[in-house]
């Protein structure tokens, strides 16, 4: 036959590919039964797979997170606990050494301990000497103020003393002793008017005494009032003592409570032996007698 047989070929291929190099890749992992198997490659064309190259880490200065971990329980282990060192420190003013795993404490520690114990130590210093000088102005502050209170207590008592010798020496005295009261101021009856003093009646001749310091301003005889004399005080009160018998003392002559003026008598207008007695502030109209004597600390 004409024809001449073909000549027998092998299949034909495809265009050449350069052989992929050979990576190490990590297991993977059989896909879950969920996943359908991929679809068969079509001839001529490379294969998918998953990348099993190594994850580059993202911060190439820092070791991997495990190796990280790792570090950070060896040094836990070792050293107990992670202490910050003092500013002073940091700067390199001291030398840090390293954590000790017999005691658990560091250099930067004992460090830190050593200075604060010290600066604790002056703070206490400073002030324990803040409150003594606290104390010690406090303390003179109270001796000022005791002392100040004491020259007061002690003026206060010689005011105190003075005033004491005054009354003294002023001290009202009654004028009659063994006596009755027969008549009190403001009664009325016998007299043209309202009684104007107080009578104490005594037997006759008894003596009459003065009963504040003062001076003889009147001695003689004054109608009703019969024999009279007048004590002038130095706040210008005078007391009248009335139907005397006799006196004892002289006009001008200066008196001192107790001394004898006069004698009981029933001179002038009377009903018995009696001396009749008026208190006349400022020289002008007479006021209760039995009241002015309580005033002076006397109870007639």
């Amino acid at each position: 036959m004409g024809a001449h047989r073909a000549k027998r070929r092998g299949p034909r291929r495809g265009p050449s590919v350069k052989p992929t190099p050979r990576v190490d890749a990590a297991p993977v992992a059989p896909a879950p039964p969920s996943v359908a198997p991929s679809a068969a490659a079509t001839p001529g064309r490379r294969k998918a797979s998953r990348h099993s190259g190594r994850r580059r880490n993202l911060f190439p200065g820092l070791p991997p997170l495990p190796i990280a971990g790792g570090i950070a329980a060896l040094v836990v282990s070792a050293g107990g606990a992670i202490t910050v060192a003092h500013p002073a420190l940091v700067a390199g003013e001291s030398r840090i050494a390293g954590a000790s795993a017999l005691n658990g404490t560091s250099g930067a520690a004992s460090t830190n301990l050593l200075n604060d114990r010290t600066a604790a130590v002056s703070r206490d210093s400073r002030r324990d000497a803040l409150e003594d000088a606290a104390d010690q102005k406090l303390v003179a502050q109270a001796e000022q103020q005791a002392r100040e209170r004491n020259a007061a207590l002690a003026k206060f008592a010689q005011q105190a003393e003075a005033q004491a010798a005054k009354i003294a020496l002023n001290q009202w005295v009654l004028p009659v002793d063994g006596y009755d009261l027969t008549a009190e101021f403001g009664d009325w009856g016998l007299w043209a008017s309202y009684h104007t003093g107080l009578d104490f009646s005594a037997p006759y001749g008894a003596p009459i005494k003065a009963m504040a310091n003062g001076e003889i301003t009147e001695v003689g005889y004054d109608g009703s009032y019969g024999n009279k004399v007048v004590i002038t005080l130095d706040d210008g009160t005078e007391l009248w003592f009335c139907h005397m018998s006799d006196f004892a003392v002289s006009s001008g002559e200066t008196v001192r409570a107790g001394e004898v003026i006069g004698y009981i008598g029933d001179t002038g207008n009377t009903t018995g032996p009696h001396l009749h007695l008026e208190v006349r502030p400022g020289a002008g109209d007479p006021v209760d007698p039995y009241a002015a004597m309580l005033v002076h600390g006397l109870q007639p």
